[in-house]
């Protein structure tokens, strides 16, 4: 790719500032994951592969009242095993799995923090729910007790940046630390600021990706607003993407870093690279809270502007890592988005969603599909849409039904949005 500086203008009072933003090549060198169907790169890539869902019943809480009882639950996580015995204590279970995961990512990557170039390595991190548990408990106590008796201990996990500043704290980070809050596309969203800061030379490594964590409260709400699969009536759960049976998501949690460094960087200290940040589509179609626009401006433009900015035609994209959660209205929003944007090479390419074997975990959604999507080109792959069985007329994609597919791999697009008109596009490639 061409490396070409951006100059920026914008208006600071009177001052008019002029920021150079350069276009590096942005890469990825290490993954860390945490999901619900495994732990850790290779564990994750194989269940993708091999067809293993990680979702089941919760565990976590009680659903004896609900319609909806199965979520993509991490069974028996245990940070200790990972990070040790200090330091836990006061942690609440979005700081622990993302804290696993920054540690995964960092030994993946072989990147060790040092006093050198600690001010050169920056956090970002897309979580949108992390803190509703914590602040549920805090003030659950203050309402019962009265506010003199709560753990003042506890109360840092209520602010939405606790996750993401205790992985500066736990591993010496130093240099910049953002929390992104922009739902569904946090992760995706943090990784194109984390690209800027890089770009910008405020930065040469920098963790991002998203974490979301299961809990009552959580699934509560997603539940009263009749999201989860099951929660209308009783035809049942199931993830079940671009099949006509599709009723509304299952939850997952699961939390994803990985590590971005630009090319010359990564190469300078002889890292192993995984894949290419080629492009980034951002649109914010300010329709309606909670609610999709049926015409799908946001992730058509998202999808177009990946596509531009990448330099490549629709028939250059060999994979498709769709959005699809299951969800009536936004699957098939999606899929008319692709056949508008890709044309007559929309039926060609294969477009599957993860999202059935992991659940829809919201924040970290992107950046589970980054992370599927560093495994695919590395394994040369594509991760099968699981529980298809009844095919929707109106969701007529190659989905890859059931059963994950070899593929020769070299561009990958990620295609990810949410009903409060973010989107977010990224296309992966080979590097080269």
């Amino acid at each position: 790719m061409p490396q070409k500086a951006a100059h920026r203008p914008y208006r600071l009072g009177r001052v008019t500032v002029v920021y150079i933003m350069k276009n590096k090549r942005i890469v990825i060198t290490g993954v860390g994951v945490v999901a619900s169907n495994g732990i850790g790169k290779d564990a994750f890539w194989s269940a993708l592969e091999k067809g293993e869902s990680g979702i089941k019943e919760v565990s976590l809480f009680d659903t004896s009242t609900m319609r909806s009882k199965l979520a993509g639950e991490i069974k028996d996580f245990d940070a200790k095993v990972y990070l040790g015995e200090k330091g836990l204590r006061l942690l609440d279970r979005s700081t622990k799995l993302v804290n696993v995961a920054a540690k995964l990512a960092l030994e993946d990557a072989k990147f060790t923090v040092t006093k050198e170039n600690t001010d050169d390595v920056g956090v970002v991190l897309g979580t949108t729910l992390g803190s509703v548990w914590s602040i549920s408990e805090f003030d659950k106590t203050a309402l019962r007790e009265g506010p003199r008796y709560v753990n003042p201990a506890l109360f840092p996990n209520t602010v939405i940046n606790s996750p993401a500043s205790q992985i500066s704290i736990r591993f010496g980070i130093e240099g910049f630390n953002t929390t992104i809050a922009t739902g569904f596309t946090s992760s995706l969203d943090a990784l194109m600021y984390a690209r800027d800061f890089i770009n910008l030379d405020r930065a040469k490594a920098v963790l991002v990706g998203g974490v979301e964590e299961l809990c009552l409260q959580t699934y509560l709400g997603f539940y009263k607003l009749n999201f989860l699969s099951g929660s209308k009536d009783d035809s049942g759960e199931l993830s079940c993407p671009f099949d006509k049976r599709r009723n509304g998501i299952v939850f997952g949690e699961g939390a994803v870093l990985v590590l971005i460094e630009d090319l010359e960087s990564a190469k300078a200290r002889g890292a192993n690279i995984y894949a290419e940040i080629r492009s980034i589509g951002y649109a914010f179609d300010p329709f309606r809270v909670n609610k999709y626009n049926r015409q799908g401006p946001g992730i058509r433009k998202a999808l177009a502007e990946a596509l531009k900015d990448a330099q490549l035609k629709a028939g250059d994209i060999d994979y498709i890592s769709a959005n699809a959660n299951s969800t009536k209205e936004a699957d098939q929003i999606e899929v008319e988005a692709i056949k508008d944007v890709f044309g007559e090479y929309a039926q060609k390419i294969p477009a599957s969603s993860i999202k059935s074997q992991v659940g829809e975990t919201f924040s970290a959604s992107g950046a589970m599909q980054l992370a599927a999507g560093v495994g695919s080109m590395s394994r040369q792959f594509i991760p099968a849409t699981l529980n298809y069985k009844e095919k929707d007329v109106n969701c007529d994609l190659d989905c890859v039904p059931n059963k994950s597919r070899k593929a020769e791999l070299n561009n990958i697009l990620l295609s990810c949005f949410g009903p409060s008109g973010v989107s977010n596009c990224v296309v992966l490639s080979k590097i080269s």
